[in-house]
């Protein structure tokens, strides 16, 4: 009995353990993850991204806020939405934003086969460059799910995932209010950091909201923003 008590402690320890991997922000297990850059203090440089989309409607509006603000961003797009929506990724293309991918389907990449991730990744491609993106794509994966097989094709295409540091949507007490999210933001900050925002369906009326809010405190404080690619070459390495 005490034995079965322990192998079965074990195998929770082990399913808790792989549980974290697969969430893990900061860490993978192959290839190059980065979910900030490490700047020095006097280079008050960040990155905004925006997950999924792009969708007819929320692309202008959260274009027409960037152009008013003269800020640039890093759109991490989904292949399936991309495509149906060709002309508002080009859109963002045209106004000198970053396209990243975000997979075609959206689904976890996890306990996925080799042939699944590797058409989720490439189709998604396919669809950036189709919109007329020329830059590195970096990959970001959908919730953060990440084990063994994602990190490994990527890895194998040289292709970077990034992540962020930043994600005020996801903070309890904080996701209810564009204000709340705003203040978080500017707490939370530092030099090289990365921000999450969802702003492309009509649920996330407040992180739209927010943006504007975020842009403006950020650039009291002294803040610059740039898309991913600049933060990275700007950067003595992510983390």
């Amino acid at each position: 009995m005490k034995k079965l008590t322990i192998g079965f402690l074990i195998i929770i320890a082990a399913l808790y353990g792989l549980w974290q991997l697969s969430n893990a922000r900061t860490f993978q297990v192959a290839g190059k993850l980065i979910s900030h850059v490490q700047l020095a203090a006097t280079d008050s440089l960040v990155a905004l991204t925006f997950d999924d989309g792009p969708t007819p409607g929320y692309t202008d509006e959260v274009l027409h806020i960037l152009d008013q603000y003269e800020v640039p961003a890093t759109f991490f797009v989904t292949g399936k939405e991309t495509e149906t929506n060709i002309r508002e990724a080009r859109k963002i293309v045209r106004a000198g934003h970053q396209l990243g991918n975000h997979s075609y389907s959206h689904q976890p990449m996890i306990l996925k086969s080799y042939d699944f991730l590797v058409n989720e990744v490439e189709r998604t491609d396919q669809a950036i460059r189709s919109a007329g993106f020329k830059g590195e794509i970096y990959f970001r994966p959908p919730y953060c799910k990440k084990l063994f097989l994602l990190p490994w094709v990527l890895s194998r295409r040289n292709q970077v995932s990034v992540t962020w540091d930043i994600e005020p949507e996801s903070v309890a007490g904080v996701n209810d209010s564009a204000q709340k999210m705003a203040s978080h933001t500017v707490q939370k900050v530092k030099p090289g950091s990365i921000i999450l925002l969802h702003v492309m369906y009509e649920a996330r009326e407040k992180s739209r909201k927010s943006l504007p809010l975020i842009i403006e405190k950020l650039k009291q404080k002294g803040y610059q923003f740039v898309t991913v690619k600049k933060l990275i070459g700007e950067g003595t390495g992510g983390v």
